[in-house]
């Protein structure tokens, strides 16, 4: 299936990671913005076509509402690897995101978007209650989503006890259950673990809940009681990520 991939940061993160079949280069006609030769510099160098395009037909393929800042990018949809690469064994400790609900494509491209930012080793989604991996999602990502590998799962609780199987421990995030995420024992932080978040306002289904290993929370200092999903994602994988860069 084509995609019509409109703004310069997901045009640029496509063309450097290079993990979707690249069709078509379109840039807007007469613009002499530095990035656009960057754009044609990594066009060039994976053999892919670049061509002048107005305005308006840059418009009418970006789609209505989205702004292309003079660049679509035509191309192939973003491959999704059998969960079973995500959990062959690795050199050290990694970490993945499992989401339950998130469907508002917005959403899963900011937790894209951390996740990559944030050194996880890929986002295990599942194939209905999730937003497909289209040209919102990479807009929202700012094209970190080119870099993030990804499976999609048909029973995430059956997933997630695979990887368990594999060495991993599940983290559940909720807004009122568990241990404080900053107070976790170091112990219980060591290893390869998923992190697991639930959709806006639907959390985690009571079944997936069921396989989670350890319950954390984000402790709240102020007057609001959670946080936005994507903003939650950040808090748990950057703290995770800092304390797998603390001494032992």
């Amino acid at each position: 299936m084509r995609q019509e991939l409109a703004g310069l940061h997901c045009a640029r993160e496509a063309l450097r990671a290079r993990r979707r079949a690249l069709h078509r280069l379109r840039l807007r006609e007469g613009d002499p913005r530095p990035e656009f030769a960057e754009l044609e510099s990594l066009a060039a160098a994976a053999g892919v076509a670049v061509e002048p395009a107005s305005a308006e037909e840059l418009a009418r393929a970006a789609g209505s509402g989205v702004s292309h800042q003079g660049v679509v990018l035509e191309c192939g949809a973003l491959p999704e690897l059998p969960l079973a690469e995500l959990a062959g064994p690795g050199a050290a400790p990694r970490t993945l995101v499992a989401l339950d609900g998130v469907e508002d494509p917005q959403n899963l491209g900011a937790i894209a978007r951390v996740a990559e930012a944030a050194g996880a080793a890929g986002l295990v989604l599942t194939q209905r209650r999730s937003a497909p991996l289209g040209p919102a999602v990479a807009r929202a990502s700012a094209g970190a989503i080119e870099w993030l590998p990804v499976s999609r799962v048909v029973n995430l609780a059956r997933a997630l006890r695979e990887l368990q199987a594999a060495g991993f421990w599940v983290f559940g995030a909720e807004p009122e259950a568990g241990e404080d995420l900053f107070a976790l024992d170091a112990r219980v932080v060591r290893g390869s673990r998923v992190v697991l978040l639930g959709g806006e306002g639907s959390g985690l289904r009571e079944g997936v809940g069921r396989v989670v290993d350890h319950w954390v929370k984000i402790p709240m200092g102020g007057r609001v009681a959670s946080l936005n999903v994507s903003t939650a994602a950040a808090v748990v994988l950057f703290e995770l990520a800092r304390r797998d860069r603390a001494p032992a």
